[in-house]
């Protein structure tokens, strides 16, 4: 038994199943629910970036791909081309694809926008109520769908990848 090769693929599925489940119930279940919850919903994001989730996630899915890609080193001799173009191989490389693109979108687009969102809607939430406060909570609003739209990608592009790297050995 390559004992490496079975602790690769725990670090993988564990983390993995976090990162793309986090994503799917976000985009499903918490983004809706906050958006609804209108000020309420702010303090709940308050909470999960006070608890780390802002990091803990992109942490978890960086380390998923980087054992991705060593596991799929391994199980295909090295990216040997006739093990790529097979059907297990092209699924593989379909879910690593999506995967990897989730990950930029959510390092280089959602990450950043969820940030901003955050110090403007507290420095907004410092200002005195009024007008002027109610113009700086209007403007975080296609920041806030920015992040809406970053995650329901991502979410998307996920799923294609638990759906290959659940199918692939069977094809």
């Amino acid at each position: 038994m390559d004992v490496m090769l079975v602790m690769l693929r725990f670090l993988h599925i564990v983390l993995g199943v976090y990162w793309a489940g986090t994503i799917i119930f976000s985009a499903l279940y918490l983004d809706p629910s906050v958006r609804a919850a209108g000020p309420a919903g702010g303090q709940v994001m308050a909470q999960l970036v006070k608890r780390g989730h802002l990091n803990t996630l992109p942490v978890a899915a960086v380390l998923t791909v980087l054992v991705g890609i060593e596991l799929f080193r391994r199980v295909s001799g090295g990216f040997d081309p006739t093990w790529m173009s097979s059907p297990m191989g092209i699924a593989l490389s379909i879910g690593a694809v999506t995967a990897i693109v989730g990950l930029i979108i959510g390092l280089f687009v959602m990450r950043p926008t969820a940030m901003k969102v955050m110090q403007l809607a507290q420095a907004a939430m410092q200002a005195p109520e009024g007008p002027a406060r109610d113009a700086q909570l209007a403007a975080l609003q296609p920041l806030r769908d920015r992040v809406t739209l970053g995650l329901r990608w991502v979410a998307g592009l996920l799923t294609v990848t638990v759906i290959m790297m659940a199918v692939a050995r069977y094809l």
